[in-house]
């Protein structure tokens, strides 16, 4: 069995079209069509059924593509390691991230990584926090890092769990930003800006507030980490985020980020996780070891960042 004949029925299979597969694959309809019935043969069995609607997979279809896709992440996977003969001259690693916050946390990181070693290349994906794991679980990702991760999470081994704290954010010429702290009575009164209810760190503080017999309203609500920042950039509103996820607006003096009081303080942890049993490329390995550098120096860097607020 050709390993072409499988990726081409691993593109049908994720867009449903014969035309669609093709042009995202760059050849003819005909070459997948020819490629599907070449595995058919192989098998010696249908393995879809066209239609004017589309394709519909059989029941061995259904089977093959329940392997197919996992089959070739882990050739991918091989090719990766033989590229580990290369040292770090070669390589790739796909990591998932649970949410755009994350994704702002690790793009130092990457930066940082990238710079050292300019031969690699890199994939991150943006989701939820169930997502990123799935992505983990099922070979997609080398790497996952999520705030807020599920507690019960099979197949994954968290290789370090760290702490997150959120803060006030606000503008740098905000008349609360040279206060030494702030509580969520302080700020339930100015604008605030949030993300929507989807996510993970909404549901916290409506907790949070609810708790605290206070009730959150937002003026904004988004979906979008940069549209937070804009919006508290140009003093229309507060908002809550750990201080890396800013830190470059904060060290140009646009940005402060006050630690919420004690009592108020939402601490959540960060997860970085791999699989427990798969084997790491060289590359994706040296990136783990890298990231659990950074993220043990998480927590004291964030209080250093509201530190510098006061």
């Amino acid at each position: 069995m050709q390993l072409r004949a499988l990726m081409y029925f691993d593109e049908l299979v994720r867009t449903n079209s014969m035309r669609a597969a093709a042009e995202n694959l760059n050849v003819a309809a005909t070459a997948v069509s020819r490629q599907i019935e070449n595995l058919e043969h192989y098998f010696g069995t249908p393995l879809v059924e066209r239609s004017n609607r589309g394709i519909r997979l059989t029941a061995a279809g259904e089977l093959l593509a329940a392997r197919a896709g996992r089959t070739l992440r882990e050739l991918e996977h091989v090719h990766q390691l033989i590229d580990d003969l290369q040292g770090l001259q070669r390589g790739r690693v796909v990591i998932s991230a649970a949410g755009a916050t994350v994704a702002n946390l690790i793009a130092p990181v990457l930066a940082e990584f990238s710079l050292r070693y300019p031969k690699l290349r890199f994939e991150v994906s943006i989701g939820s926090a169930r997502e990123a794991m799935d992505a983990l679980a099922s070979s997609e990702a080398d790497i996952t890092v999520s705030l807020f991760a599920p507690k019960i999470m099979p197949n994954v081994k968290v290789r370090l769990r760290s702490e997150m704290v959120y803060d006030v954010v606000m503008a740098a010429g905000h008349p609360m930003a040279q206060n030494a702290e702030l509580s969520l009575r302080d700020v339930a009164h100015l604008p605030i800006a949030l993300p929507d209810k989807t996510f993970a760190a909404r549901q916290a503080f409506e907790e949070l507030f609810s708790k605290k017999g206070i009730v959150l309203d937002p003026v904004f609500v988004t979906s979008s980490l940069e549209m937070l920042r804009e919006l508290v950039l140009r003093n229309a509103a507060i908002t809550f985020l750990p201080a890396l996820t800013v830190q470059r607006d904060i060290d140009a003096g646009m940005m402060r980020a006050v630690p919420l009081s004690a009592g108020s303080a939402l601490r959540v942890s960060i997860d970085l996780c791999i699989s427990p049993d798969r084997q790491l490329s060289f590359a994706a390995s040296k990136l783990v070891d890298f990231m659990e550098a950074f993220m043990r120096g998480v927590p004291r860097r964030s209080r250093r960042s509201g530190a510098a607020a006061r």
